[in-house]
């Protein structure tokens, strides 16, 4: 659940106990990012059977300047991961670093899926995350300039059956790039967007 708040005290203990009210367990917060007064929290949540996301919601936009931006199930089996355990995989295995990267950025960025992208004339995917859509070279076509870090929001049907969808980038050398997307958003932040580049140029 990513969550935006007041840049006060007190503010980030009002939320947790909001979220407690309503039966629901804490499993880590992530700031995200911090500016104009605000704060950008992500909570990883346990939510108990019967308690529906709406109510977590309700609960938690009860708290005054406080918005939910997102809320979504974490994919399957996830687990929260530091760019610097990112980091130390990629050195233990500089062959494989790009691939290490993609593995685990769904942890990292929080977000359903990774791919790795060559881009040739004809961009294509060459290592992907297992909930990845297919992207062929026209879709990948469509996304952005793969060549620099970057942003884009596609709209429901950009892949057959897909639902819209949030996309980051960022290249991995000169031929290379990794690819992510939240399937229903949020939005990546320009913060984001800088660690995502930052742990790119050390995976080539």
């Amino acid at each position: 659940m990513r969550v935006s708040m007041p840049d006060r005290p007190g503010a980030l203990g009002a939320v947790a106990s909001a979220v407690g009210l309503v039966g629901c367990d804490i499993k880590a917060i992530e700031i995200v990012e911090s500016r104009d007064g605000h704060g950008i929290d992500d909570f990883m949540l346990e939510i108990p059977t019967g308690v529906l996301p709406d109510t977590v919601v309700s609960a938690c936009q009860e708290v005054s300047g406080v918005e939910v931006l997102w809320i979504s199930r974490h994919y399957d089996g996830g687990t929260l991961q530091s760019d610097l355990e990112t980091l130390e995989q990629m050195t233990r295995d500089p062959e494989h670093a790009a691939e290490v990267l993609v593995d685990s950025a769904p942890s990292v960025f929080h977000c359903q899926w990774s791919v790795l992208v060559e881009r040739e004339s004809d961009a294509s995917v060459t290592y992907a995350t297992p909930m990845a859509p297919d992207l062929d070279s026209a879709v990948l076509g469509r996304v952005g300039d793969l060549a620099k870090a970057g942003s884009a929001d596609m709209p429901a049907g950009w892949v057959p059956a897909w639902s819209d969808t949030a996309l980051a980038w960022a290249p991995i050398g000169t031929d290379r790039s990794i690819l992510v997307g939240r399937t229903g958003g949020p939005v990546w932040l320009p913060s984001e967007i800088a660690r995502l580049r930052h742990l790119s140029a050390l995976a080539d």
